[in-house]
């Protein structure tokens, strides 16, 4: 018998996507009594401009980030200003579209990254024209943009999925309550991962102990401290999102290792 206008599809989008939009109650729960739900597939509306947005807060922040600042007592880096609104934006990507959507936005991240460090090499190392005197300061700020973005990578592997790993756990052992638990319980862990890597690599044999101790407990409570105060803006944008997607993800077979390629989910 032919589906109409809306019709069940084999293959899902994402890992982790359900949807209940546009489906008929009969069809609903004849989904319902099967193992594995049976998912709609179709396009989403903001989940490409949530990774562009993500991938572009990451590239700047790695410019930016070698700038050591002085406020007060704390020396954070320039990029702790701006590079918690990746966790933010990782957060948005497990609690409403799944763990599968977060992997995908870091590894567009890690390609990003890795072809501005490459670039950013090249263009140091071309000879400058005899008329232009900039290239001490541009090689400045451009040579040491690969070993930022190796700390960035490195830390971004053991923190952005740290983060993600404890959203989508958190969300499993709340039933999908208390979003506060996960935004800031997955932030903890995660930038406390990402912060001492990235400081350590980033800085180490260059700078002081003193002032790398000091740099990473600067920018964890930085960082932290960003993700508490903009939980109510992640609570406006998780269910604005959740309502005009049609999708609330629950990862429960999801396969979290982040080299695997699977795109299913339940």
């Amino acid at each position: 018998m032919p589906l109409r206008a809306n019709r069940l599809v084999e293959t899902p989008p994402l890992e982790g996507y359900q949807h209940t939009q546009g489906v008929s109650k009969g069809t609903r729960r004849r989904a319902a009594a099967l193992r594995y739900p049976q998912r709609v597939t179709r396009p989403y509306r903001y989940l490409d401009l949530l990774t562009l947005g993500f991938v572009v807060v990451l590239m700047i922040s790695n410019l930016i980030g070698p700038k050591i600042c002085q406020i007060g007592w704390l020396r954070p880096s320039a990029a702790e200003f701006l590079f918690p609104l990746t966790y933010i934006c990782g957060d948005v990507f497990t609690e409403v579209y799944g763990y599968g959507a977060s992997r995908r936005a870091i590894w567009l991240g890690f390609f990003s990254m890795t072809l501005l460090a490459a670039m950013g090499q090249m263009a140091v190392a071309l000879p400058p024209a005899p008329e232009w005197h900039g290239q001490d300061a541009y090689a400045t700020v451009f040579g040491i943009v690969p070993r930022f973005a190796l700390a960035s990578l490195v830390a971004y592997w053991a923190g952005e999925f740290t983060n993600s790993y404890t959203l989508a756990k958190l969300k499993l052992l709340t039933r999908g309550r208390w979003l506060w638990t996960r935004t800031v319980g997955s932030t903890v862990t995660g930038q406390a991962v990402d912060t001492a890597v990235v400081v350590v690599v980033a800085f180490g044999g260059t700078q002081p102990m003193s002032l790398i101790l000091r740099m990473i407990l600067s920018s964890y409570l930085i960082k932290v401290a960003v993700e508490v105060l903009a939980t109510p803006v992640t609570y406006l944008v998780v269910g604005k999102l959740k309502s005009s997607e049609g999708v609330d993800a629950f990862d429960r077979h999801t396969d979290f290792n982040p080299f695997s390629l699977q795109r299913e989910g339940a």
